[in-house]
Parts: structure tokens; C-alpha cells; sequence
């Protein structure tokens, strides 16, 4: 882990809507994991892809 790459984003559970902020390590380049949403307990499916040649970040989210 990279601490100085290290990102905050928000996303929202696509069952009950609730806000989920996640911390994104871009180093580690794309990225497939899952996270639990804290107001329903289901879980969230993140994609995190990695465009180093934009400096970008596209984060999608999955039931």
C-alpha cells in the first residue's frame, strides 16, 4: 500500500442507497473486492480499473 496514492471516495449501496466511503490504492492497479455497506450489511462489489496514461480512476459498482 501506497499512502500518498491512497484515495477517499464515496459510492452508495445499491440496495438501501446509504453513503459508503471507501479508501482506493491505486498502486496496486486494477482491482476486484468487496465491501459491506454499514446501514444494511449487504455487500458491495467494487471494480476499480487503473488508467495510469490519464491519471484517472473509474470505480464501479456491482450487487
Amino acid at each position: 500500500m501506497n499512502a500518498e496514492k491512497l484515495r477517499d471516495a464515496s459510492v452508495h449501496c445499491p440496495m438501501c442507497g446509504h453513503a459508503v466511503h471507501v479508501m482506493l490504492d491505486p498502486s496496486q492497479g486494477d482491482q476486484d473486492y468487496q465491501d459491506e455497506c454499514r446501514a444494511c450489511g449487504h455487500d458491495i462489489h467494487l471494480h476499480l480499473e487503473v488508467d495510469e496514461l490519464h491519471d484517472q480512476l473509474r470505480l464501479r459498482v456491482e450487487e
